[in-house]
């Protein structure tokens, strides 16, 4: 594998708008993008990737590295973008607006580290683009975009929600995972959308994909599956208060306790259902922990898998992640599809990147916009109902939620993608 150290190019969201703009310029198909907390970096972006659609079963199911080799240099190499969907159809039946499952291959990647300095990785020893090094050394200024966003559907989600606690109070289920969405259309690219929002918020797990199929720009907080070797991590989100609130609240409220310790007992049983008996832990419990507009409680469950598993196992017994369906799983997921309208799309699955070097890892797509090839984009957003849960409060945590992403405006000057320098 080859690594050569670049030094400082800029911030990461800089640095992929310069390579999109180079890659539409020259022809190549877009860059793929995962910034904030990724294998240990602050970015991970190919230069290029085309992403297709693929099957729901093969989307990471490739032989992923255990780290170990490569813990000093923290080289990730390349290996497999993609993302996966939600499963579940809304009430209308309609299909999904994007490829269910896409991903694609990219032999090489650009890798920030947490000290700031870009490395170039490959795994084929192949040397860096010509049109890869001029993109880096010539800046793109910010483009003006802009999308305005529809009202989410209040007395909708609020029938949902109802539904779920007589749900609850019937025994049916402990939790479930209400959504609404927010609809709107995009004037400009979803390049510079994820841009100017990743730079202004700064998410753990943030992601960006695109192909002719339209583009999904993630701003997710949240790790679904971590995945190095035989070890596995998975640290689920459940609780929330705006950033306005005092942290300490939500370690106080018996509503958002409750529902963490209950998606942790779900993840544990999930994880169980691969790992190598006795393994499954759960090394914090119950973390404050800042994300864009909101404070969240986060867990962390920890298990060891047999070497033989895939990770196409591993997802089949996980998938889809246990904090946006509810408890049991099954039962919520077959009553959530009549509670919500339309379908969750991307939305609620899961983006990432499987390396042969570094392993794999995953966000839960939250805080997630999926963008049609014509422009159209769906937000969705939702939280966790209990028995606990007042209607009106749980739309305003989804208002919280959205806020950062639903109130994005416009910044600098008009810039064409396609014929910019």
């Amino acid at each position: 594998m080859r690594i050569d150290r670049l030094g400082d190019l800029g911030s990461a969201p800089a640095v992929l708008r310069a390579l999109a703009y180079a890659a539409a310029r020259t022809g190549h198909a877009p860059p793929a993008a995962l910034i904030g907390e990724w294998f240990g970096a602050a970015a991970i972006i190919a230069p290029s990737v085309t992403v297709t659609a693929t099957g729901v079963a093969e989307v990471f199911d490739v032989p992923v590295g255990d780290a170990k080799s490569d813990a000093k240099s923290g080289a990730v190499g390349g290996g497999w973008f993609g993302y996966l969907s939600y499963p579940d159809s809304g009430a209308d039946g309609q299909a999904a607006r994007v490829p269910e499952a896409a991903g694609g291959w990219s032999d090489c990647v650009l890798r920030q580290d947490v000290d700031g300095q870009w490395w170039y990785e490959s795994l084929s020893g192949a040397e860096l683009s010509r049109w890869t090094l001029e993109a880096l050394h010539n800046p793109v200024p910010p483009n003006v975009f802009r999308l305005p966003w529809d009202d989410a559907d209040r007395a909708t989600h609020r029938r949902g929600v109802l539904k779920c606690l007589e749900a609850i109070a019937a025994g049916e289920i402990y939790q479930a995972c209400v959504c609404t969405q927010f609809a709107g259309r995009i004037d400009g690219a979803p390049i510079d959308f994820f841009v100017d929002a990743a730079a202004r918020t700064a998410p753990a797990r943030a992601a960006f994909l695109a192909g002719e199929w339209g583009a999904v720009a993630s701003l997710s907080p949240e790790l679904f599956l971590r995945r190095a070797g035989t070890a596995v991590t998975s640290s689920p989100i459940k609780g929330t208060l705006p950033r306005t609130a005092d942290p300490a609240a939500l370690r106080a409220s018996v509503k958002d306790v409750a529902e963490n310790i209950m998606i942790v007992d779900l993840v544990r049983n999930d994880l169980s259902r691969v790992a190598d008996i006795g393994t499954v832990t759960v090394p914090e419990l119950l973390a404050v922990r800042p994300a864009p507009g909101v404070w969240h409680l986060v867990s962390t469950v920890t298990a060891q898998v047999p070497v033989d598993v895939s990770m196409a196992a591993l997802l089949d017994a996980a998938f889809p992640p246990a904090s946006v369906t509810g408890t049991p799983k099954t039962r919520a997921r077959e009553l959530l599809t009549g509670w919500e309208p339309r379908r969750r799309g991307v939305y609620c699955g899961t983006i990432g990147l499987a390396s042969p070097v570094a392993g794999c890892e995953l966000n839960v797509a939250i805080r997630t916009v999926e963008f049609g090839a014509d422009g159209s984009a769906v937000l969705g957003v939702g939280g966790g109902i209990t028995a606990d849960s007042d209607v009106d409060r749980e739309w305003e945590e989804c208002l919280h939620k959205a806020a950062p992403i639903v109130g994005a405006k416009p910044t600098a000057q008009s810039r064409d993608l396609s014929t910019a320098s």
